[in-house]
């Protein structure tokens, strides 16, 4: 498919690329993130009045979309998106809750370690670049404090056991084996090649001051932490507002909490079934341990898993070309071993020119040398295609209908996220995941995401605990419990995802509640067209809209079904 006629760029279209020219000045981090030269040596402002710069461009923004008028449906569509993306930000800040956010995934210390992730490091300049960065980690890490400190004095702050964890991240970012010091260990050049000694001491110098920064935030940490609250939960009122930024739709909670304890109960069925073909007679438990124990699905060490890796997902692309339209530069993917080691799974989305490829990475735990492919088959479906990398690489190639906002900045986690697990079940419909044991992993996956719904919904809103765990008020415990019995992984990564759920209010359901809506969307979209319906011009359809909330892609759907 080559890349669409060009459009002529309307005065809306203006309004969102001069917001995000400005957006990217603001955040040196997403420029990086897009592949955007320029601003590689540099981070973002985090101080408060870094946050009151960002609202006072979403503000002005704001006001300029006031006098727009669409000229067309692209434009409907970026008009809505906007309003509702900004304006929610600006609920949000208006509320104190991004100056006072901190969690053990996605607050502003995890985004300064994670951008150099994304930095080349093939040439002694690359090198330079990164050690120049490295300089500024102090200062940007004393801005987030004093954010936090503000926030905190104005009555946000966040729970005590988000405030534990990021501390003990610090330390382990900063230990003997921790990141910094492995970035100096395995510091080269493309090939092997060693530095320059001068780049090597700058490097080293500029890295042991990112290194101490992290230390020192650490105790920074501490007297903010003796003041937090002990209860997890932000309550419903706030995480109303969460969960409409994660789905960029409004969705009734009750009904939302007991529809995800029926979508388990029912997943857990399904996944008893195939335990049956797996070994007659076997519990799901018993089943799992025997997929585990098969030579079949295993791998060992880094290196073949990130093989496995790339191979599947470049098979992937081959076996659903004939069912969904896939953009030439989108059938390059790079899959990736992560420098870090915290367990996740991740995607990052190509250069607006392809120059970098999208890229699937996989963050491996210390100490973890064997992978089964029986859990995993259905990750790769989901970060690569028909998942991420096909739903933000057909956005990223529409640059001739669609100004750089919708292409890069109109994400929402239920828009992105929903898509991917929806692609997960999309592969089985087509017939890729009729193995016993990959089907096994399609359902274990959907079981974690499904009990997430209940827990982070039930945790936060403060709704009755289900009765397997007794009932009552949720506890730190009951949640444990229930995870623990919905989600067969280790319990060091799952202990980190119920801290995750925890601190992140309204994110981790955005997966299946997003998922639940694009099935919606699909099931209405065939209900109106009948015997007309297509799936595969369905896909292409939705897809090409672009990352906006759920509500807006809804409307544009429909609105031209």
């Amino acid at each position: 498919m080559s890349n669409e006629t060009s459009r002529p760029m309307t005065d809306i279209d203006r309004i969102a690329e001069a917001h995000f020219d400005a957006e990217v000045e603001l955040s040196p981090i997403a420029a990086t993130y897009l592949g955007l030269p320029g601003r590689d040596e540099d981070l973002d402002d985090f101080s408060p009045a870094g946050f009151a710069a960002v609202s006072r461009l979403r503000r002005e923004t704001l006001a300029a979309l006031e006098d727009a008028t669409p000229v067309d449906d692209v434009d409907r569509v970026t008009l809505e998106a906007m309003r509702e993306r900004l304006g929610l930000a600006e609920e949000m800040h208006a509320a104190g809750l991004d100056l006072g956010e901190i969690n053990v995934l996605a607050s502003p210390m995890q985004a300064v370690r994670d951008v150099f992730d994304m930095m080349p490091a093939a040439t002694g300049d690359n090198w330079a670049t990164i050690a120049r960065r490295m300089t500024k980690v102090p200062t940007a890490l004393e801005q987030w404090t004093d954010s936090l400190a503000a926030a905190a004095a104005d009555g946000h702050i966040a729970p005590r056991r988000q405030y534990e964890r990021c501390i003990d991240q610090c330390a382990d970012l900063t230990a003997p084996d921790g990141y910094y010091a492995g970035l100096v260990r395995d510091a080269c050049l493309d090939g092997g090649a060693p530095l320059a000694d001068s780049v090597m001491t700058d490097l080293a110098r500029s890295v042991e001051a990112a290194s101490g920064a992290y230390r020192d935030l650490a105790e920074r940490l501490k007297p903010l932490r003796d003041k937090a609250p002990e209860a997890d939960a932000c309550g419903i009122e706030k995480y109303r507002l969460h969960s409409r930024a994660f789905l960029g739709a409004t969705i009734d909670l009750e009904e939302t909490y007991a529809w995800g304890q029926a979508e388990l109960a029912r997943i857990t069925a399904e996944m008893t079934a195939v335990a049956e073909q797996i070994s007659p007679g076997a519990s799901t438990e018993e089943a799992i341990a025997i997929l585990d124990d098969d030579p079949r699905y295993q791998l060992h060490g880094t290196t073949a898993l990130q093989r496995w890796m790339q191979e599947k997902a470049d098979e992937a692309i081959d076996l659903v070309a004939p069912h969904l339209d896939i953009p030439e530069p989108v059938h390059t993917i790079e899959c990736m071993i992560a420098p870090t080691q915290t367990g996740g799974i991740y995607y990052t989305g190509p250069s607006d020119d392809f120059a970098r490829p999208g890229r699937m990475w996989w963050s491996v735990p210390k100490g973890v040398t064997q992978f089964g492919t029986w859990r995993e088959l259905t990750t790769v479906y989901h970060e690569g295609v028909p998942g991420h990398h096909l739903q933000i690489g057909q956005t990223v190639h529409r640059r001739g209908l669609l100004n750089r906002w919708r292409r890069h900045s109109a994400f929402t986690s239920g828009h992105a996220e929903g898509w991917a697990l929806y692609a997960e079940w999309l592969m089985a419909e087509l017939g890729h995941m009729d193995d016993p044991g990959n089907r096994m992993g399609l359902l274990d996956g959907q079981s974690l995401r499904a009990a997430r719904v209940v827990l982070d919904i039930g945790v936060h809103c403060g709704f009755e605990a289900p009765a397997e765990v007794g009932g009552g008020e949720w506890t730190y415990d009951k949640a444990w419990s229930f995870l623990s019995a919905h989600a067969n992984m280790d319990e060091g990564f799952l202990r980190f995802e119920l801290d995750r759920y925890l601190g992140w209010p309204g994110q981790a359901p955005s997966y299946k509640i997003g998922e639940r809506l694009w099935l919606q969307l699909r099931e209405e979209t065939s209900r109106r067209e009948g015997a007309n319906f297509d799936l595969r011009a369905f896909h292409r359809r939705a897809l090409d809209i672009g990352g906006v909330g759920l509500d807006t892609l809804r409307t544009a759907v429909l609105g031209s079904a």
